[in-house]
């Protein structure tokens, strides 16, 4: 059997602040808040002894971390946005490196970010682990 993949899914949501670095960013250049959803996809080929692929446990405290991180925040002046856009792709990449940090399991060979900036917007990143 090749070419399958088992995937578990978490997400969480939260209210912060950013604003563009770009030239030109017009009103998206002022402060201003979103309610962030991120999901986060968790994949991989095998299951662990227990027919698991990630413990939901740390899958669910690595976004609660994230959560916390940024939630109230302007993602502006966290150092993992220092000397960036924080557009929705680089938050999406900060977040990829920060529950790839946390959760180790080796069942877990790729992981996807999906940052939700409102109903019709979304950046996805994605890549093994």
């Amino acid at each position: 059997l090749t070419g399958h993949m088992y995937s578990t899914t978490v997400l969480t949501d939260f209210v912060a602040q950013h604003y563009l670095t770009v030239p030109n960013p017009g009103p998206e250049g002022v402060p201003h808040s979103h309610h962030f959803e991120i999901e986060v996809t968790f994949r991989g080929p095998e299951l662990n002894e227990y027919d698991y692929l990630v413990d939901i446990d740390d899958a669910e405290g690595a976004l609660s971390e994230v959560a916390d991180r940024y939630r109230d925040e302007l993602l502006n002046d966290r150092p993992a946005f220092e000397g960036y856009n924080p557009s929705v792709e680089r938050f999406a990449r900060v977040v990829f490196e920060r529950v790839a940090d946390a959760v180790t399991d080796d069942t877990v060979t790729e992981l996807a970010v999906t940052v939700w900036e409102d109903d019709t917007a979304a950046a996805t990143y994605d890549a093994s682990v």
